[in-house]
């Protein structure tokens, strides 16, 4: 399964691409480089034994917790 995260530290974001049995590959790139590798490799639909993170496990982005009144 191919993972592709993005890495933010406080000077440098990253993208990171992460197979099984290989080393990491990270690498320095700023939003639109980012997207447009998620672009090339995103999956447009399901496919017969492929799993996708996004479909077959839920996953969704974080939601902040609202901000408490003071």
């Amino acid at each position: 399964m191919l993972v592709i995260r993005r890495i933010v530290d406080r000077r440098r974001a990253y993208t990171g691409i992460f197979l099984p049995g290989e080393p990491p590959r990270i690498f320095p790139t700023d939003d639109v480089q980012h997207a447009r590798i998620l672009q090339i490799y995103k999956q447009d639909k399901r496919y017969p034994d492929v799993l996708n993170d996004f479909t077959d496990f839920d996953l969704q982005r974080p939601v902040s917790p609202p901000a408490t009144e003071r």
